[in-house]
């Protein structure tokens, strides 16, 4: 008599892949990601800042919604946002596209030595102009579209204020934000190289960008949106916003999110999964 097979046996995919598979995975990915020929990577780095951009864009409207009546308490509304948001990284992932943030992963591939410096640099350079085309590329499209004139206005206001407040941030809050924001997208990324299906990959992404929304981190790509939209639409008032404050934000929020996603995610996993004991 033979013995009745496990389940695992009868479905041997049904689980993720282990920790120690998935930084195999990641190193594979990070090469194809810096052999990819320029105009492609172009062409994908534009889609993810569309992406994150759309993401932004429901994000902003779900908090506009709790200025009518009641509301919802602060905390559930920030998680609604995070939700709402996850969209940009769900369009990232399951629909392919290359974003600056989720590429800082390669950093793994360089220390392993499958990719050489100024490959990574290479990647990391056209990757983020094409974000920031994309994002700025959608700004515009909601701007011609109206979408800030709904709700009479609100949705216009709210962008204002989400812009205000990233330009009023200090550059240590600014900087920290930037980093937290970016360990957690990068862990998102991790997860869903471990998962097997777009189900799993759709919720590997959602906790980890609801927890980066809902608590303010920064991410360098949304603030490609975020703040040339909050200064065109505050432009014609009585209290613009600054220009150079803007761009403050974008640099230092950026030099975080490269600390968090390499240092404190691509570094520790490769420390852990992939570094190479010296001979004794």
């Amino acid at each position: 008599m033979t013995a009745e097979p496990t389940p695992a046996a009868i479905n041997p995919v049904a689980d993720a892949y282990p920790p120690p598979e998935i930084a195999a995975r990641v190193c594979k990915v990070g090469l194809a990601k810096v052999t990819t020929p320029v105009p492609t990577m172009i062409a994908l780095a534009v889609l993810a800042g569309a992406f994150i951009s759309l993401g932004a864009l429901f994000y902003t409207v779900t908090m506009t919604s709790g200025k009518s009546g009641p509301g919802l308490p602060f905390g559930l509304l920030r998680v609604a946002g995070g939700v709402t948001f996850s969209l940009g990284l769900v369009l990232v992932v399951v629909g392919g596209a290359e974003l600056f943030t989720g590429n800082n992963l390669i950093a793994m591939a360089w220390a392993v030595g499958c990719v050489q410096t100024r490959q990574v640099v290479r990647n990391w350079v056209w990757v983020y102009l094409g974000n920031l085309l994309g994002a700025g590329g959608t700004a515009l499209l909601v701007l011609l579209a109206g979408v800030q004139t709904l709700a009479d206005g609100a949705v216009g206001e709210t962008m204002v204020q989400i812009a205000r407040g990233k330009i009023a941030l200090d550059p240590v809050s600014a900087f920290a934000r930037g980093i937290l924001c970016n360990v957690l997208v990068c862990l998102a990324v991790w997860l869903c190289m471990g998962a097997r299906s777009v189900a799993d990959k759709i919720l590997a992404i959602v906790f980890p960008i609801t927890a980066f929304v809902a608590c303010g981190f920064e991410h360098s790509v949304a603030n490609m949106f975020f703040l040339p939209l909050g200064i065109a639409l505050a432009a014609g008032g009585s209290a613009p916003l600054s220009v150079m404050g803007a761009l403050s934000n974008l640099v230092l929020v950026t030099l975080g999110n490269i600390i968090g996603g390499t240092v404190l995610v691509a570094l520790v996993y490769w420390f852990v999964y992939l570094r190479t004991e010296p001979a004794s």
